[in-house]
């Protein structure tokens, strides 16, 4: 009687063993299944928003900037003997080139011609030099030796270092910001150091602020890489960017 007992004791140990498992394997394909359709997701939000960007940074550039330079032409070959009339045009000519300044700006800023001719360093090149114009922060970048990745590859990494910079400036209060990429055992690497006032970062990835962190970490998938951010109050903040080397095609 006593051996049934055990017996049926251990059937039910080994049934409940069975469905916990069970239970568990399902949650964990669930979860698998759920970060899946989200990454894809995300890519498909991230593909549509470079899209819609190229095409608006085309439309400036290529329509409405040459269509105000026009303008600007046309007025400028304007004769009058009227000196309040010729003030009126110098100031429309003024206020022509500033806006033409500013749709050559967005359109940068949308989808650097850089990035598209000369490559990703170059186009990081370009944005740092954009910001020492406006910013009193102080960049640097360093790179082992001049890389090209494909072009669809390249706008990820550079939306990242981007983010990374504007991040930077607008919440570090950071005087020096270190860009450097190397390459170790088959990989890119990207590393960025500033000397800023850092953050607690298990408290920004829990509120909403964590949008652009998400960001990154999610263009940084699509690259099959991984990203690691290391920050403290007080300590600055250092994001270090991994990537598989076999997507990338060195220049020689």
């Amino acid at each position: 009687m006593e051996t049934k007992v055990l017996y049926i004791s251990l059937g039910v140990t080994i049934a409940i063993v069975i469905v916990t498992v069970c239970f568990f394997v399902s949650i964990i394909r669930y979860h698998r299944r759920y970060m899946r359709v989200q990454r894809e997701k995300i890519l498909a939000e991230i593909t549509m928003r470079e899209k819609e960007r190229k095409q608006i940074a085309g439309d400036l550039y290529d329509g409405l900037g040459p269509l105000l330079s026009a303008v600007k032409l046309n007025i400028s070959s304007v004769e009058t003997e009227s000196s309040s009339d010729r003030d009126l045009l110098e100031k429309t000519g003024g206020y022509l080139d500033e806006i033409i300044g500013s749709v050559r700006r967005i359109s940068h800023d949308l989808l650097p011609n850089t990035l598209e001719r000369r490559g990703l360093l170059d186009a990081i090149r370009e944005l740092i030099n954009q910001v020492r114009l406006r910013q009193s922060v102080n960049i640097q970048l360093y790179a082992v030796r001049e890389f090209r990745l494909p072009k669809e590859k390249e706008i990820h990494l550079f939306r990242m270092i981007q983010e990374i910079v504007l991040n930077t400036i607008k919440h570090a209060d950071a005087n020096n910001l270190q860009i450097g990429f190397s390459e170790e055992e088959g990989h890119l690497l990207c590393l960025t150091k500033d000397d800023g006032k850092g953050f607690d970062k298990e408290k920004v990835l829990a509120g909403s602020a964590s949008l652009g962190l998400r960001s990154l970490q999610s263009r940084c998938e699509i690259l099959n890489g991984v990203l690691t951010l290391d920050s403290m109050p007080g300590g600055g903040t250092n994001y270090f960017i991994r990537i598989p080397m076999w997507q990338v095609a060195i220049k020689t």
